[in-house]
């Protein structure tokens, strides 16, 4: 569509250096004055390119409300039509182009005639209305016709924008143009979107913005067109022309005028000479003190260009160039906004100021210094558990039911001290059923010696020794239902006050006793870092019961088998007490213990780690 756009305005623009001849028109349109003035210069250029125009008018009026009236007719002093104005006065009310072919609105025109009115829009809003009578020709291609005038209006609308539109109206322009750059999130998208519509809105036929790359200023954006040769010699020489305009900090307009200030324009020459005498106007934009670019913008030639256009452009440019710049640096690359950001901090640094800043750069310099060359002493951290270095069973001694439970978890005993007891009457009853039965076998036995049965007598006598056996037994029995602490210490785990009267079964675990003053330390230490712990080493033990006292630790044993839990590998590591315990310490405490490893750079002890796994990964998958 862009291309189509291009290539319909350059042949009309072809049309209209052929049809005007004489310069003089052009001159007459640029000087006019007043609307009546440039609309009768405008219908004479006009009507000089239609072929077969007999009759034209332009109407014009307030927007939208009116009352709209004539201020042009072609030829000059011909009279009134009524079929033009009805012409006129239908493309103004259904707002849109009307052509009646071969006939006429009225039914005093012959049939000989075609009538084609136009109305005349800016931001959408009525303005007023041209209305041509020519000859009727059935060859005639009336789409090429309306699309030469639609081009011819904007001449029209152009001089409404200059001169007819109210402050109201201008700012709107500008904040419709600044809708358009932040609607579109890319910034290659946004920057063509604004160019396009800056050259609608002011009637140009080329709109270019560009941005300073390095010392010299790069197209970024063109009118109607998405994609553009950075190396074409057109997008060169406007480069050069914007760069004009930047090293100048000041905006260009070419021609120049006679009266404005002394600046150097020989990009701009240049251009103008090989782009058909176009108008060409170059604002340069800037963030503060910092310029950022420049807006060019080619207008047809001879195309009036009054002062209050050239300031609403400035308007445009100073807000438009901002935004658009925000976009651009968004839209970079990750390691080129990396690169200019650092590049930026590198010139604040080396500038005059920012004395907070370098100070704060030097501390951050120095501080990474020191880390790399400072020694400190590295220690593999390892969550530790506190156990006892004897833990003792204590166990059902037969099948029964509890009858008492002196103590549970926590409780310290001392050696010999009851801790439970199991129900007895069953063992009781028993021993008096084998006393009842030694002491009938006994008298059996006196009555078989009076008898002189010696056999029987000796039947008697064995089963009197299988009841003492019996009774023996029951009275051990008797005695171990009775459960004993075996020495001084603490009881781990075992609670069977809630328990009386449950049964158990020979060999079930009722307790678990461990030493007050003898303990060992298990730590669990990660798989990356159990090269560094060996034998001997030494370290230090914090409890969480206990975060205020650290309690030296020697290793003794490594265990040279991994157990997975909570996703990771740990060895067990078993340590000892180098210091007689505390008396608050008790088994199952849990805390940190930090084993010394040699000493290292500060650096390393705190990158070791990640480096490791970066290492490891990279080499997982290196083929």
């Amino acid at each position: 569509m862009a291309e189509a756009d291009g290539s319909v305005h350059s042949e009309v623009a072809d049309q209209t250096n052929a049809g005007t001849e004489n310069a003089d028109q052009w001159t007459r349109l640029k000087q006019a004055s007043n609307a009546e003035q440039f609309a009768a210069v405008w219908l004479e250029i006009q009507c000089g390119l239609i072929k077969g125009a007999r009759r034209a008018v332009v109407v014009l009026g307030p927007k939208e409300r009116g009352p709209f009236a004539p201020v042009a007719i072609w030829p000059a002093g011909m009279s009134g039509s009524r079929s033009l104005a009805a012409a006129a006065e239908q493309s103004i009310t259904q707002r849109k182009v009307q052509v009646q072919a071969g006939s006429s609105p009225t039914t005093d025109q012959p049939k000989t005639h075609d009538f084609v009115a136009m109305p005349i829009k800016v931001d959408d809003k009525i303005y007023g209305s041209v209305a041509f009578e020519i000859e009727h020709d059935p060859k005639r291609d009336m789409r090429a016709l309306i699309s030469s005038l639609e081009w011819g209006c904007t001449w029209i609308e152009s001089f409404i924008r200059g001169h007819w539109t109210p402050p109201s109206d201008r700012l709107i322009t500008v904040l419709e143009t600044i809708a358009t750059s932040i609607h579109h999130q890319r910034f290659q998208e946004a920057v063509t979107a604004v160019a396009t519509e800056l050259a609608g809105r002011l009637g140009c036929e080329r709109v270019c913005v560009g941005f300073m790359n390095g010392k010299h200023s790069e197209v970024r954006g063109v009118s109607h067109s998405a994609t553009f040769g950075k190396k074409a010699n057109l997008i060169r020489a406007i480069e050069a022309v914007m760069d004009e305009a930047i090293d100048q900090q000041a905006t260009i307009v070419y021609p120049v005028d006679e009266e404005g200030p002394l600046q150097v324009t020989r990009a701009h020459a240049e251009l103008h000479e090989n782009q058909g005498k176009a108008v060409i106007c170059t604002v340069p934009f800037a963030d503060g003190d910092n310029l950022l670019g420049a807006i060019t913008l080619e207008m047809p030639s001879g195309h009036p260009l009054d002062s209050k256009t050239i300031r609403l452009c400035e308007h445009m440019a100073s807000l438009l160039g901002p935004i658009l710049d925000i976009k651009r640096k968004e839209d970079r690359w990750l390691p080129r906004k990396a690169l200019d950001s650092g590049k930026a901090q590198l010139a604040k640094l080396a500038g005059p100021g920012n004395d907070g800043r370098k100070v704060v750069t030097a501390a951050a310099v120095a501080l990474l210094l020191f880390l790399t060359f400072a020694n400190g002493d590295y220690r593999v951290t390892a969550d530790a558990r506190l156990e006892g270095t004897i833990q003792r069973v204590i166990a059902a001694p037969m099948a029964g039911y509890v009858a008492k439970a002196d103590v549970r978890a926590g409780d310290t005993v001392a050696e010999g001290q009851t801790i439970a007891e199991l129900d007895d009457r069953d063992l009781r009853l028993e021993r008096l059923k084998w006393e009842s039965q030694r002491s009938q076998r006994r008298r059996e036995q006196s009555e078989a010696l009076a008898e002189r049965d010696r056999a029987r007598a000796g039947i008697l006598a064995a089963q009197i020794q299988q009841a003492d056996a019996q009774i023996k037994l029951l009275d051990e029995q008797l005695k171990r239902i009775i459960v004993t602490a075996p020495f001084d210490g603490i009881v781990v785990s075992g609670d069977l006050s809630q328990s009386l009267g449950a049964p158990v079964e020979r060999g079930d675990i009722l307790f678990e006793v461990a030493p007050l003053n003898s303990y060992r330390v298990i730590l669990k230490v990660d798989e990356r870092d159990i090269g560094e712990v060996i034998q001997e080493q030494t370290g230090l033990l914090a409890l969480t019961g206990m975060p205020g006292d650290v309690i030296e630790i020697r290793v003794d044993k490594i265990t040279p088998i991994s157990t997975a839990e909570e996703g990771r590998n740990y060895f067990r590591v078993e340590a000892s007490l180098l210091a007689k315990p505390p008396a608050m310490l008790r088994p199952g405490m849990e805390g940190v213990g930090k084993i010394d490893a040699g000493s290292r750079r500060l650096v390393w002890i705190w990158t070791h780690k990640i480096s490791s796994w970066f290492r490891m990964f990279f080499w997982s998958w290196w083929p």
